[in-house]
């Protein structure tokens, strides 16, 4: 069996040698330069966008919080005292 798996691993599958065949460049097979252009736009217009997403997200559940310590505030509860443990432990986290 070891044998086996031993052959398999040392000989690769596709032969790495190969060429292209007859009437086909590199460029034609290849995305080129505008597409590697193109993929660095969108990978970093996606990071953009999650941060953003990110950002937006953080405030929403900061002003939740700021919220909810104002009404504790109003009905005279210690601001931490409302809820269940576990939703304030996820509200204390504080992750980033």
């Amino acid at each position: 069996m070891h044998h086996l798996i031993l052959a398999l691993t040392v000989t690769p599958s596709p032969d790495p040698t190969g060429t292209l065949r007859p009437g086909l460049s590199e460029d034609q097979v290849t995305p080129g330069t505008w597409g590697f252009v193109l993929t660095a736009f969108i990978v970093i217009l996606t990071t953009f966008l999650i941060v953003d997403m990110v950002r937006r997200i953080r405030r929403v559940r900061y002003r939740a919080q700021v919220e909810e310590a104002r009404l504790a505030a109003e009905s005279g509860e210690p601001a931490g005292a409302g809820g269940t443990p576990d939703e304030n432990d996820d509200a204390g986290s504080g992750t980033r």
